[in-house]
């Protein structure tokens, strides 16, 4: 006579650990319901057992004792994590998650080299304008008081006698007088 354990039968015990056992070689090849991952859920829903099989009991007591088939979920999450080790994972979501994680984080050191970039050219063009300020500052004190013992530069003879150039440093007019036109 059948031993009744619990509400199920031994007869029935067998068949939801044959049928349990079949889901999970199918999920593990990576034959997956539509809309369902590689887990514990979708593994009690294609063996047609309840989930709460698959965890430790608390019994009235309080001791608790291994579900009724709590051995077949550990042996589904070994068989599971070894796939994923060896990289082949039955679940092509985990493995797209995988590969997103890694060209987010490469995508995140490109960013912060970039970031490094501009701040390092941001430097640079503030100093040289910086220069280029202190350049033409020292440039105009020159020329509006040149010392005597200092020669004032020959300006090239290609511009032309009768006009006086203006150029326009920060944002202000300065002319440029050639030396041969009178002041």
């Amino acid at each position: 006579m059948e031993e009744i354990v619990g509400r199920i039968t031994d007869t029935e015990r067998a068949r939801n650990e044959a049928a349990v056992r079949s889901a999970m070689d199918r999920l593990l090849r990576g034959e997956l319901p539509a809309g369902r991952g590689c887990d514990l859920k979708t593994l009690a829903a294609e063996a047609g057992v309840t989930r709460t099989g698959f965890y430790p009991k608390k019994d009235r007591d309080g001791t608790v004792r291994e579900g009724p088939y709590q051995y077949l979920g550990d042996e589904f999450v070994r068989r599971l994590r070894a796939l994923q080790e060896a990289g082949t994972a039955p679940d092509p979501r985990d493995a797209q998650i995988q590969r997103l994680k890694t060209q987010n984080a490469e995508l995140k050191t490109r960013l912060a080299a970039r970031d490094k970039t501009i701040e390092d050219l941001t430097a640079f063009k503030r100093l040289a304008l910086s220069r280029i300020a202190a350049q033409h500052d020292e440039i105009m004190h020159l020329r509006t008081h040149p010392s005597p013992e200092t020669p004032l530069p020959i300006q090239p003879t290609s511009v032309p006698h009768d006009a006086a150039m203006v150029i326009a440093l920060r944002g202000r007019f300065l002319p440029m007088f050639h030396p041969g036109i009178g002041v």
